[in-house]
């Protein structure tokens, strides 16, 4: 979908009329919001998509044998340089189920006891 600026100018008029001069701001800023949400969750899904598939190859490597490839020596350097961002991704995949699965804390600490007054204490005889 290519749009050109004729094409622009029309839907913001066509806007305009139809939403009215004082909602337009109002519903630009939602669909600004709208497009900033949805972009930053399909990168995060890309991310999370590329992530899972770089484990999974890492684990086919893990489960060849340095004996059965020629090539193994030449993978050696590639898998050093990806271990530490395969330990970063399973502490960080543990620290996130740690934190969806802790209690939540409480919005207010209870208050500390205060010291018994003097009413509420016996005093001896007078």
């Amino acid at each position: 979908m290519n749009l050109g600026m004729p094409e622009m100018i029309f839907i913001f008029l066509l806007a305009l009329v139809v939403v009215g001069p004082r909602k337009l701001p109002e519903l630009g800023r939602q669909l600004g919001k709208f497009l900033a949400e949805f972009k930053r969750a399909s990168n995060e899904f890309k991310n999370q998509l590329e992530t899972e598939m770089l484990n999974i190859e890492l684990q086919e490597r893990a489960k060849k044998k340095p004996e059965d490839t020629p090539a193994s020596a030449a993978e050696q350097p590639w898998e050093r340089l990806m271990r530490p961002l395969q330990e970063t991704v399973s502490r960080t995949r543990t620290e996130l189920a740690a934190a969806i699965s802790a209690p939540p804390e409480p919005a207010n600490p209870p208050a500390a006891d205060l010291e018994p007054s003097s009413s509420a204490t016996p005093s001896g005889p007078r």
